[in-house]
């Protein structure tokens, strides 16, 4: 059975200890970089990261786009949204369908 985790600042992965999600908080955008590609060999089917930090960290976001597991989905943080997820999200869409119907 797979795992899910959250990566982020503690103000916005909190709450999702208390639904037994693993949080992660690193604290640099070097340390979020080396703590997504542990996770990603670890037995996890999603991982969850705020907008924020994966906005420091795009190459390494972009890299697990082409594996099936584990599927990082970037979240608003408890700081608002940068559009990051819905872009993303967008970009799937067109991929699938040939146009973005959204």
């Amino acid at each position: 059975m797979y795992r899910v985790a959250i990566v982020g600042d503690r103000e916005s992965v909190l709450d999702f200890k208390a639904l037994g999600i693993e949080t992660y908080t690193p604290e640099t955008a070097d340390e979020a970089r080396d703590l997504l590609d542990q996770l990603g060999r670890e037995n996890l089917g999603v991982i969850f990261i705020t907008e924020q930090l994966a906005a420091q960290i795009p190459d390494t976001i972009t890299r697990y786009d082409e594996r099936l597991t584990p599927a990082i989905i970037p979240l608003p943080s408890s700081a608002g949204s940068l559009g990051i997820g819905m872009e993303k999200i967008n970009r799937n869409v067109e991929k699938a369908v040939g146009f973005n119907i959204l």
